[in-house]
């Protein structure tokens, strides 16, 4: 059957076979027991439920995890099927505890969710953790319903293991223009007045509108199913993970935390059981090295949505 070609426009990343055997080179396989150093700035093809027992205990800053939601779902030939409430609860139950034990004492956690399984998830998270709040981000596309409200939000559960813990907010704040600026005594209040227009700078709440969902068009685009955006990851590492900090996602997927945590000056770790998965996610991680740019966040600012398109002019 002949590969269908891609629009000029597309840039969705793939592998080709020119590029494979350099690729391969770069994953890691665990076999036995991992000091912190072997698994730094790393690429495991592995289960995580095998690996876990060979990850070095607290070693960890920051956990990002985006388990398999409770929907029959087709990750490439690696089935998930849809369970019962309970019986989603009880999967969750036996590996979470396992890789909360990779914290260290002031180390933070994020798992992502849908409206299906944020209930488990909170229930588990709450066992182990000291849950601090639940973000909603806002996914700007997906299929209307008739007989239903469109689903176009996803949760994102933050916990930490004690009160002891790393937030930078200064590192995550978000610059909005100012549609109705205020002035006292004839001067910008908690506002700056630029050349482009007028912008404020803002804490970052747990409801996020600000998200795009990675597309055909964007760089970071690639073929898995549920890809999370690097702007979305973005916010989790900064927040959450000081520079030189260790990010470890136990289910990588395409390696958007990886990718996230090598751009913003932070290590990573990762494990995925689906090879051609970590090959995208080791290209991605190579290309870094060329563009460390983030899609809405420039300048040490997390921007809105086309927002920067507005400075361009466009």
């Amino acid at each position: 059957m002949t590969k269908k070609e891609k629009a000029p426009k597309n840039r969705t990343i793939e592998i080709p076979d020119s590029e494979r055997a350099g690729l391969e080179g770069r994953i890691s396989q665990a076999e036995g027991n991992l000091v912190l150093s072997e698994i730094t700035d790393k690429t495991f093809n592995n289960d995580f439920f095998d690996i876990v027992k060979f990850l070095p205990q607290k070693s960890v800053e920051l956990l990002v995890i985006d388990p398999p939601y409770n929907l029959d779902k087709d990750f490439s030939g690696y089935k998930f099927k849809k369970m019962s409430d309970e019986k989603y609860q009880e999967y969750l139950e036996s590996w979470f505890p396992k890789v909360v034990g990779l914290l260290k004492e002031n180390g933070s956690l994020y798992i992502c969710g849908d409206w299906r399984s944020t209930c488990a998830i909170y229930k588990t998270v709450k066992k182990h953790l000291i849950v601090r709040n639940r973000i909603v981000w806002q996914r700007e596309k997906g299929r209307g319903a008739k007989k239903n409200w469109k689903n176009c939000s996803e949760d994102i559960w933050f916990a930490t293991v004690s009160d002891d813990y790393y937030f930078d907010v200064e590192a995550v704040k978000m610059k909005r223009r100012v549609v109705a600026p205020y002035r006292e005594n004839g001067k910008p209040k908690d506002w700056e007045e630029t050349e482009k227009g007028n912008f404020r700078l803002t804490c970052p709440s747990n409801f996020w509108d600000d998200i795009t969902v990675p597309y055909w068009s964007m760089s970071e685009n690639t073929d898995h199913p549920a890809q999370k955006p690097e702007k979305l990851l973005a916010k989790l590492v900064l927040a959450s993970c000081p520079a030189g900090g260790l990010v470890f996602d136990p289910f990588l997927g395409s390696g958007t935390t990886s990718v996230v945590a090598k751009k913003l000056g932070r290590r990573y770790c990762g494990v995925e059981v689906n090879r051609e998965y970590c090959l995208i996610s080791e290209k991605r991680l190579l290309l870094v090295e060329k563009d460390k740019r983030i899609q809405g966040y420039n300048d040490g600012y997390f921007w809105e949505r086309n927002t920067l398109n507005f400075l361009k002019g466009k």
